[in-house]
């Protein structure tokens, strides 16, 4: 009785380490809607939740601007020039709440469709992933409103020439709502350097290499998101940046090295 033959295993791999299953074009599409629906049901039911706190988070996202009008003396009321002025800031606000209690299971999402490119090894950083990108957002969104927004509002406020302050709720919202998601999307940036070592696009010796231009880089970005003329601001917003993308390079570091090591031992046992 003769053996069937054996499928050859793929240089420098083990059955272990092989990659998950390849997919067409349009699987790719139909999987990439799958995760948009998820995500976007996901961010819906969040936004159910943000509703029933929107109108406690009033109080707390008013804060900076209320002492940066104290600061200045003036009064330190915010106003609204709509009758439905306040309804739609709730709703507006309940959808920026919806997409930070859903942004867990998003990142997952996320991960979910990039997944089945990597080895089983990488498959299994999914809490890593997930714990991280979330953890990154919310550090951007506090270093937003605890640090970078204060001397912001200061700065805008305190630049008043013959006027005084008349603040419409609605638009002092809107400017905040956006500086603190962005920020959080913008501190997301090792996840991006992690993604981009993953799939061999980035090594530690580029990224540190062309640091002068990531530095350039952040330094239009920041000029871009400080609405403030002030280089104290700026660094304020770079100095975090930087320290991020040196921990990019770090974070490509050990994806490489990881890397390196399933190489050599998949060798090894051929």
């Amino acid at each position: 009785m003769t053996t069937p033959p054996q499928p050859e295993s793929r240089p420098g791999t083990t059955p272990k380490e092989e990659p998950g299953g390849r997919m067409s074009f349009f699987e790719h599409l139909s999987e990439l809607r799958k995760r948009l629906v998820y995500s976007l049901i996901a961010i819906g039911v969040g936004a159910m939740v943000g509703f029933t706190v929107a109108e406690k988070m009033l109080d707390l996202i008013s804060l900076p601007m209320v002492h940066a009008l104290r600061a200045e003396h003036v009064a330190d009321k915010l106003i609204y020039t709509s009758p439905t002025g306040v309804v739609g800031l709730i709703i507006h606000l309940g959808f920026y709440l919806g997409l930070v209690i859903a942004s867990p299971f998003v990142f997952y999402q996320i991960w979910l469709f990039v997944a089945p490119g990597l080895y089983k090894h990488e498959r299994r950083a999914v809490v890593t992933f997930v714990v991280s990108s979330v953890g990154l957002f919310l550090a951007g969104i506090a270093f937003g409103y605890f640090v970078l927004l204060p001397p912001v509002l200061e700065f805008l406020i305190g630049f008043q020439g013959p006027f005084r302050p008349l603040i419409s709720i609605n638009e002092y919202f809107d400017l905040t709502l956006f500086l603190l998601v962005g920020l959080g999307v913008v501190f997301e940036l090792p996840v991006l350097i992690f993604f981009l070592s993953l799939i061999g696009v980035a090594t530690p010796r580029f990224l540190w290499k062309n640091m002068r231009y990531a530095i350039l880089l952040i330094t239009i970005v920041a000029a871009i998101v400080t609405p403030t003329p002030g280089a104290t601001t700026m660094l304020i917003f770079m100095a975090p940046m930087i320290l991020l993308y040196l921990a990019g390079i770090g974070v490509s570091y050990l994806v490489v090295r990881s890397k390196r090591r399933a190489a050599m031992a998949s060798t090894e046992v051929h």
